[in-house]
């Protein structure tokens, strides 16, 4: 089982590239992303797949990383789907999307891979939901916490006429670089210094108005 190969390219083509090892030539078959990113004589170092074919040489393939050959490996087990159809959709879709298509059932991400039709799609979604593990994602960052005050300061400026957007803008605008009022917490303070920007504002813009007029 050849699992990497590292070396310096010696040809780059539309679909394999030539990796010089130990003194041989080493055929490898890759994504056009992969073989993009390739130069000759450049070193590179690949994670690779062995296909064995009855009655054809065997074929090596290429992956920048575990996680394109894993897909790769497990594709290949799939009724219907061969080496190149596997090296099609990573070239496709990638293994991120792979995986997201898996964990959300979803087969139209499939139909987009040259030769795999809506029936072959929905054959790949069932028979890899039961072999891809999907990575475990990063739960979203918490939401920062509202400050006690902000909703107070709204509730009162939507209660005197702003709007819920133009009020929120204000409180944001007005507030910008008062990190020591947001910090006290002064709801009575705040609010006076909201609606003297916003009245501020409203003039500055009455100004400007009556001056195109």
């Amino acid at each position: 089982m050849i699992a990497s190969i590292t070396g310096q390219v010696e040809h780059v083509g539309l679909t394999a590239a030539v990796v010089a090892v130990g003194g041989f030539g080493v055929q490898v078959q890759a994504t056009p992303e992969t073989l993009s990113g390739l130069r000759i004589g450049g070193e590179v170092r690949l994670d690779t797949a062995y296909v064995a074919r009855k009655d054809e040489s065997p074929l090596l393939f290429g992956f920048r990383s575990p996680a394109e050959r894993e897909v790769f490996e497990i594709m290949l087990g799939i009724s219907g789907v061969g080496p190149r159809t596997a090296l099609a959709v990573l070239s496709v879709l990638g293994p991120d999307e792979v995986h997201r298509a898996i964990a959300q059932g979803d087969p139209k991400a499939f139909t987009t891979v040259p030769g795999i039709g809506p029936k072959g799609a929905r054959r790949i979604v069932l028979e890899l939901a039961d072999k891809l593990i999907v990575p475990d994602r990063p739960a979203p960052p918490a939401a920062a916490p509202v400050e006690p005050w902000r909703e107070q300061v709204l509730e009162a400026l939507v209660g005197l006429g702003w709007n819920e957007k133009d009020a929120a803008r204000g409180i944001a605008d007005a507030l910008a670089d008062r990190e020591d009022l947001t910090a006290s917490g002064d709801v009575a303070t705040i609010l006076r210094t909201v609606l003297a920007w916003l009245g501020a504002a409203k003039a500055g813009a009455r100004a400007g108005a009556e001056r195109g007029t």
